[in-house]
């Protein structure tokens, strides 16, 4: 431990290894020194920075080269810069750790840590390397910087953004003043504000987004492999992507564990008598109290559905019919009526987790493309930029907002002071401003139509509204509650009672409502539910008495917009971060989605379940939070790195010397002997099938039933006894079951068609028995022939009319019995067959053939039928396209009318512009909704170009052999070895 303690605060000597674009991949050693002194110099011939954050004035004749990330933001900022500047783009990081061993270079392969791409026992100096795909960018950047002067560093400003400045600079390794270029709008202004006061590099940021790799690296690589040995191979834990799958596991649980509890209820229609649209004349009342006791309602009930209070009395159907018949003549009057003022107050313009939760809500985005819109507004100068935890507004901003409110809403709807919205955060990202429409003076929906796509528009027009909304005054209204009496015939006094709201001033709702999250709902800020002018002592008659069943709900599962809500006010990571989170855990097959519902894999429960016995710090949400706190620390230079990292990976003597103590991440780290001994220590110890058994539920005999998650996908078990031998009996689960819809009545339905097949009978011709099964690629039949036969036995695929419950012997024995022989050609004797295949049904003649319109035909078409069917001429090509599964609206990105058509691996979702993408599981063609198509081929777009259509070409004609010309040297130049 003293020699690890001692590489810890080694001196500003120690080197980080990292490896460049050059010919072996490798260059020496880069400078990584820990003293402030070493860490705040930069290249120039080795010397020290220059310059203490002044621009060189324009007109000195320097060239200048400005590296962003993208080439959109590139050529943006390049309009706003004069010809003395060239702006080139990164293209994101250029450098990180190894992805695989392939990866490593040469010289460090044989090395302990080679593994990571982290030396542990040196300082947990990380191995960078030039990522392939950036070599030319990287031959190109360095081209370019032999033509300038000056080199500024405009990556975004926060810690990302810095890293990548950072690794720019220790790769292109320039011998020119170096300068960091900061803005956080992309506006003439901005930009030449940013480009006259540059900064020098932030190593503190830098630091901490280190540290954030580092450890993520670490975390990923020890922990991983545990999850690959003991539940299944490719899967991956992470810090963030393994405590966000165990919210979504932890609801779901709860959801299993519910127990609904059933009440009854009786609404009354009312009638005052007399009415207008303003008065209404009926209004509802719903019964709350029977003498001094309060009726239960769904909130009453606990998650076992057992009353929480035995102060209350619950209804059920006999007593509440019994009742509205005794209230049927009974005579109501007012007992109370109680008005309030209501007063609501603006939303705080967007930060990064809001816009991803309004995206979700009102736009029907996913957080990715969420995000991604909003990163093609930023670069290209409509809005802010968009990763912040700030809801603070600029004073410029601030004026903009209430100028444009004034001359679109009217004065009187402007608040009278300028609002400024302050929040305390935990984590709080590098404070910029909120996200909002960019510029001193806001452009209006209207006028950027005409320039942007679908979904920029769309997510441009909710910021702007936002943004304008949070300077108007605040929506007043009035909230009524009425409390009516009545006497049942029977002797009960009753008591229904009412609550209305009426809006008298609409404020800032002019220009903004917020969506309530459709599973967990709510009312709209702008609902109005009005209710006549009622009076004390005022009578009433009851139109309608209708005693209804109600039944309490299971907590509702998380959405993206619910689940960054909650990460969020947890301090689970950072909002920046929640949308590729979220992408993650789809990928991994850890979550699904069913509608806009994130549904847990079975796969999650496991993982998580081992997580939590073996692991339980690290998915622990305090100890998740309290991580970011420390990673805070860092970047705010009150803590060191390397000291840090040693901690958390070694463990320690059990004190800090960052100061940190008591529950904290890097105390709590080094007192369990830290994450390798951690690793280490519990891997022998973990039973990989009790972690890979999941109780569900007991049956009617008192045996278990488990869902097993074994190499292949999951399964589900039980021990029953045969000939008084005990066996397991075996089911698939079908893919996109939600396990809290695994009960007793489902489990023994699948079970009655095991893994091994449900047997139908025996074909009265062969003698063999004919299963019904449940295969990889759908419900099938097949015969079992005896041991020994060599022939392969027949199978056939169950039509989209049968189910495995319910097909027949018969049904079976037809599908086997295909391909069925239609009959022979009259002309040529050759045999015409009707045959169900991987593309459905069809008939064929020798190599010819055609397809059948229905699967019910291969047993009813005749030969005539067939011979007329192949009379028609061939469609050379591709074979006439089916019609659409279903039709759907535009796609806001192409404006094309969107389809659902069935491919040859399912059905998918195309706009007709060379996008096809995949229905994924929990989308089904009955219930996918435009929104989620637009999602659905967004993501695709994401991926890459579409792919380019071949076309057939004609052989190029013969030229006679040209006269080889001496060879131009080309601009890309190739880095000379270093």
């Amino acid at each position: 431990m003293a020699a690890r303690e001692a590489a810890a605060g080694k001196s500003a000597s120690t080197s980080a290894r990292s490896a460049t674009a050059t010919a072996d991949e490798t260059s020496a050693p880069t400078q990584r020194a820990r003293a402030s002194s070493t860490r705040r110099s930069t290249a120039k011939g080795g010397g020290r920075k220059n310059g203490t954050g002044t621009a060189t004035p324009a007109g000195d004749g320097n060239r200048r080269l400005v590296i962003v990330e993208s080439p959109a933001k590139a050529r943006k900022i390049a309009d706003y810069l004069g010809s003395s500047y060239i702006v080139e783009s990164s293209r994101g990081h250029i450098r990180d750790l190894p992805r695989g061993a392939a990866d490593v270079p040469a010289k460090y392969k044989g090395e302990s840590w080679a593994r990571l791409g982290v030396d542990v026992d040196n300082s947990f100096e990380p191995l960078y390397i030039v990522t392939p795909d950036k070599k030319s960018t990287v031959t190109e950047l360095k081209d370019a910087l032999k033509e300038v002067d000056e080199l500024y560093l405009a990556t975004d400003g926060d810690r990302e953004g810095e890293a990548i400045a950072w690794h720019l600079l220790e790769t292109l390794k320039p011998k020119v003043p170096v300068r960091r270029m900061v803005f956080h709008e992309i506006t003439e202004s901005a930009i030449r504000a940013a480009a006259a006061n540059p900064r020098e590099l932030d190593h503190d940021l830098v630091d901490a987004q280190e540290t954030r790799r580092i450890l993520d690296r670490l975390y990923g690589y020890e922990v991983s492999p545990v999850l690959w040995k003991k539940v299944m191979p490719k899967l991956s834990a992470g810090r963030v992507q393994s405590v966000a799958t165990r919210v979504i596991v932890e609801r779901e649980r709860e959801r299993m564990a519910f127990v609904s509890a059933g009440y009854w209820g009786i609404d009354a229609q009312l009638n005052t008598g007399a009415g207008d649209k303003a008065n209404p004349q009926t209004f509802k009342a719903a019964l709350t109290k029977v003498g001094d006791q309060r009726v239960a309602t769904g909130r009453d009930f606990d998650a076992r559905g057992q009353l929480k209070s035995d102060t209350v009395t619950r209804l059920d159907e006999a007593s509440a019919r019994r009742l509205a018949e005794a209230l049927g003549s009974s005579d109501y009057s007012v007992a109370e009526v109680e008005e309030k003022p209501y007063t609501r107050k603006p939303y705080a313009p967007f930060m990064t987790s809001t816009l991803q939760q309004e995206g979700g809500r009102k736009l029907r985005f996913s957080s990715e493309r969420t995000m991604r819109t909003a990163q093609r507004l930023y670069e290209n100068g409509y809005i802010t930029y968009m990763r912040t935890d700030s809801t603070t507004l600029s004073e410029t901003a601030i004026n903009a907002a209430r100028s444009q409110a004034r001359d679109l809403y009217g004065s009187e709807n402007v608040a009278e002071q300028p609002r400024q919205y302050t929040r305390k955060v935990k984590n709080a990202q590098e404070a910029h401003e909120a996200i909002r429409p960019a510029g001193d003076t806001f452009r209006t929906p209207g006028q950027v139509a005409g320039e942007l796509g679908g979904d920029e528009f769309r997510l441009y027009e909710l910021i702007w509204q936002r943004t304008i909304a949070s300077q108007m005054r605040d929506a007043r209204g009035t909230t009524m509650t009425v409390r009516i009496e009545a006497t049942a015939a029977t002797g009960e006094a009753c008591t229904f009672t009412t609550s209305g709201r009426t809006i008298t001033f609409p404020g800032f709702l002019r220009a903004y409502v917020e969506t309530v999250d459709e599973l967990e709902g709510g009312q709209a800020d702008d609902a109005e539910s009005r209710l006549p002018r009622l009076e004390q002592g005022q009578g009433l008659t009851a139109d309608e008495l209708d005693p209804s069943g109600h039944s309490t709900s299971p907590p509702a599962r998380y959405t993206e917009a619910s689940l960054v809500k909650t990460l969020e006010e947890r301090g689970i990571g950072r909002p920046s971060t929640y949308a590729s989170i979220i992408n993650t855990i789809q990928e991994r097959g850890y979550v699904w989605k069913k509608g806009s519902a994130l549904v847990p894999s079975w796969i999650a429960f496991a993982v998580v379940g081992l997580m939590e016995k073996h692991f339980g710090r690290l998915v622990d949400y305090d100890f998740t939070a309290t991580l970011e706190d420390e990673l805070d620390a860092i970047a705010s230079g009150n803590a060191r790195r390397q000291t840090w990292l040693s901690h958390f990976y070694f463990g320690g003597d059990g004190e800090s010397t960052n100061g940190a103590g008591g529950d904290g991440v890097e105390a709590s780290m080094t007192q369990l002997g830290g994450l390798k001994k951690l690793v280490g220590d519990n891997l022998e110890g973990i039973d990989a099938r009790e972690v890979n058994s999941l109780p569900i539920v007991t049956d009617d005999q008192g045996r278990d039933i488990v869902v097993r998650v074994g190499r292949y996908g999951p399964y589900l078990e039980r021990m029953i006894t045969e000939d008084g031998e005990e066996k397991s009996q075996r089911a698939n689960l079908p893919e996109d079951l939600p396990p809290d819809e695994l009960d007793l009545a489902l489990a023994e339905q699948l079970f009655a068609t095991p893994q091994e097949g449900r047997s139908l009978g025996t074909d009265p011709e062969s003698g063999h028995e004919v299963l019904a099964k449940e295969g990889r690629f759908g419900p099938y039949v097949t015969e079992v022939l005896p041991e020994g036969a060599k022939e392969k036995p027949r199978t056939g695929s169950l039509f989209k009319s049968m189910t495995l419950s319910e097909i027949t012997l018969d049904d079976a024995l037809k599908l086997l019995s295909l391909p069925r022989v239609v009959g022979k050609d009259p002309e040529t004797g050759v045999e015409i067959t009707a045959q169900n295949g991987r593309y459905g049904p069809y008939i064929k003649k020798d190599k010819d053939s055609r397809s059948l319109d229905s699967e019910e035909k291969l047993f009813t078409v005749t030969l005539e039928e067939a011979q007329k069917i192949f009379a028609q001429p061939k469609q050379r090509g591709r074979a006439a396209a089916k019609p659409p599964l279903k039709e759907l609206g535009k796609d806001p990105v192409s404006g094309e009318t969107m389809v659902v058509k069935d491919g040859r691996f399912g059905p998918y979702v195309t706009d007709g512009t060379g996008y096809n993408a995949s229905l994924r599981k929990g989308d089904s063609v009955e219930t996918l909704t435009d929104e989620r198509a637009a999602e659905l081929l967004a993501e695709k777009r994401a991926k890459g170009p579409a792919p380019k259509k071949a076309t057939a070409s004609k052989a190029p004609a013969k030229k006679a052999p040209a006269k080889k010309a001496p060879a131009k040297k080309t601009t890309t130049r190739k880095s000379p070895t270093t």
